[in-house]
């Protein structure tokens, strides 16, 4: 789907606090929960951590908007060939930002001549996983693993794709 209305830039300062709210706001209409996330100071840890984490990352962050409305935003953190964020807002899901998004921060990374890109989501978000495999990643690993951000362990799947042959 090609998104014709939608721009996507680098995060501004101005924008930290409506990041935070499109991501919480993503996370909480996931189909991908588990028992944990009713928790309510599950809840209230993961609404700090989004509205912390766009003043906080060491990373890139970039946001998609249509009509000068912030609809989504994707990060890069810890290493510049990983994915660590990637959130549409629940209005805006299935229309194409989460690819542009996506395959933005994949031709960012194909650019620096990084091989391959890398990410991970719940193992039950079936939407993510349909769309990193329709943008070419592949699932690689499958297991358990402690969310800091959340403070429980989860089941998580890493993915990959290959960026440019070496």
């Amino acid at each position: 789907m090609v998104v014709t209305d939608l721009r996507i830039r680098k995060m501004a300062a101005a924008d930290h606090e409506t990041v935070g709210a499109v991501g919480f706001a993503a996370w909480a209409a996931s189909d991908a929960f588990e028992d944990s996330y009713l928790d309510p100071d599950v809840i209230a840890r993961v609404r700090h951590e989004f509205a912390i984490f766009p003043e906080e990352t060491k990373g890139e962050i970039f946001v998609a908007e249509r009509d000068e409305t912030i609809v989504g935003w994707g990060a890069r953190e810890n290493q510049s060939n990983y994915v660590s964020d990637l959130w549409v807002h629940p209005d805006h899901q299935g229309n194409g930002v989460g690819r542009a998004l996506l395959l933005h921060l994949c031709e960012l990374m194909a650019a620096e001549g990084l091989a391959t890109a890398r990410l991970d989501t719940h193992a039950g978000n079936e939407g993510a996983i349909r769309l990193y495999e329709r943008c070419g990643f592949t699932i690689i690993w499958r297991g358990r693993e402690f969310s800091k951000s959340m403070g429980v362990s989860l089941e998580k799947v890493h993915l990959e794709k290959r960026l440019a042959d070496r």
